[in-house]
C-alpha cells in the first residue's frame, strides 16, 4: 500500500494499513476460495479484522477530519455499514441465499476501494491535519479497544462485543 507520504511514520496509521493489508490478503482468499463454506469463514476473519479498525476510525480518527472533510467521511463510513451487513450474513454459518457469494465479491470489490480512498486520500490528509495531541486520541481509542479486548471485547455500535487485535 502506500509508502510515498511518509504517514506509516504515525504509529495509529501504521496499525491501520497494518489492518488493511491484512484485509486484502484475506479478500485475495475469498476470490480463489473453492467453496461458499470458505468464503464464510474467510468473510469472518474479514470482519473480526474490520470490527476494531472501524472503531479506530470512526471514534478516533474521522471525527478529527469529519469538520473539513465532511462528504467524504460521511461516505466512508456509509461503506462500513455496506460492508459489515454484508460479512455479518456469515457471522453465525454459511449463508443460504445462493446470490450470497456474487454479493459478497461485489462488497469487497467496494471494500478493495475503499482501502485506497483512505490509504491515498484520508490518512495522507490525516497527516497533514491533525496535531500531536490529535493522534495522541487515535492512539487512546485503539489503547480502550487492547484494554476492553483483555475483559472480553469493546462494545460496538451493535451493542456485541468486538475482537480487536
Amino acid at each position: 500500500m502506500c509508502e510515498y507520504c511518509g504517514c506509516q511514520s504515525v504509529s495509529a496509521i501504521e496499525d491501520l494499513t497494518r489492518e488493511h493489508d491484512t484485509v486484502v490478503g484475506l479478500i485475495s482468499a475469498v476470490r480463489t476460495a473453492e467453496d461458499t463454506d470458505r468464503m464464510a469463514a474467510l468473510a469472518r476473519d474479514i470482519a473480526g479484522v474490520l470490527a476494531p479498525h472501524t472503531e479506530v476510525e470512526e471514534h478516533g480518527l474521522f471525527p478529527l477530519l469529519a469538520d473539513d472533510f465532511p462528504d467524504q467521511i460521511s461516505a466512508l463510513e456509509s461503506e462500513h455499514r455496506l460492508v459489515e451487513s454484508v460479512l455479518a450474513e456469515a457471522a453465525h454459518g454459511t449463508p443460504t441465499d445462493p446470490a450470497w457469494p456474487t454479493r459478497l465479491i461485489e462488497t469487497l470489490d467496494l471494500l478493495r476501494d475503499h482501502i485506497l480512498k483512505e490509504q491515498d486520500g484520508v490518512f495522507p490528509a490525516a497527516l497533514t491535519t491533525l496535531s500531536g495531541t490529535d493522534w495522541d486520541t487515535v492512539d487512546k481509542v485503539r489503547a480502550a479497544l487492547r484494554s476492553d479486548h483483555k475483559g472480553g471485547g469493546v462494545p460496538g455500535r451493535d451493542g456485541l462485543n468486538h475482537p480487536c487485535p
